[in-house]
């Protein structure tokens, strides 16, 4: 009779298992196109589509916006440190500026976010008048750093909590945000990390490009000589 019970016990657990293995298998398959479609909505800004695909099954988006090259990229982040894990979004504007600096501006930076090299830049900025309290600055090289009146006008970018990073560097610029965090009931209790099911929405990269423009422009009027060279 105790075989009996034993015997019983081993198949429900294969079942188990089985199912579980099953269920996985169906996770996989439906999540494959999901974060590949990611950007979809996002592909009507722009001319001259070019899309990749990222080892994290997320796609990286490029093309002309009003004639400028830009990138996006989703980029998850399932570090257990975090309350819950995150998906951020980079919006990228790669292009020649007439600087001789990177300028590297983060909210709240933990160390190990996956997105930025922030924390290899050598030098720590202190924190000007006006900018956020609770944000960080590093460069690559003080002596040539970005004047500070030409980023006060874009510092109500960071009135947005989900703004992570603003990078401008002598190859582009770009904006990091918070795009979307796992479901707190499904991560706490099945461990469940899946984001990206819902494509981003165009109306929340526009206005991001935009910025970026606007911040290329103005470098390159307060730097006219250099900017015909980076040209």
């Amino acid at each position: 009779m105790q075989d009996y019970g034993l015997t019983i016990l081993l198949i429900a657990a294969g079942a188990g298992v089985a199912m579980l293995a099953y269920r996985l298998i169906r996770a996989a398959d439906t999540r494959r196109p999901s974060r590949l479609a990611y950007f979809d909505r996002c592909r009507s800004l722009l001319t001259g589509v070019r899309l990749g695909k990222s080892t994290t099954g997320f796609p990286r988006l490029s093309g002309l916006y009003k004639g400028h090259i830009c990138d996006l990229q989703a980029v998850p982040d399932t570090l257990t440190f975090r309350k819950l894990p995150a998906l951020w979004a980079l919006v990228s504007l790669p292009c020649p500026l007439p600087l001789r600096a990177s300028f590297n501006l983060m909210i709240r930076p933990t160390g190990i976010e996956p997105f930025s090299g922030f924390h290899r830049l050598p030098e720590q900025v202190a924190i000007p008048d006006g900018f956020p309290e609770d944000c960080a600055i590093r460069t690559d090289e003080l002596r040539h750093l970005l004047p500070e009146h030409l980023l006060h006008a874009h510092l109500p970018l960071f009135d947005d909590p989900r703004i992570k990073e603003l990078l401008i560097s002598p190859k582009g610029l770009r904006i990091v945000f918070l795009a979307e965090e796992a479901d707190r009931t499904r991560y706490l209790l099945f461990r469940d990390a899946e984001m990206g099911r819902i494509p981003l929405s165009p109306e929340r990269i526009e206005p991001l490009l935009d910025r970026l423009l606007m911040i290329k422009s103005e470098i390159e009027r307060h730097y006219p000589d250099n900017a015909r060279d980076a040209a």
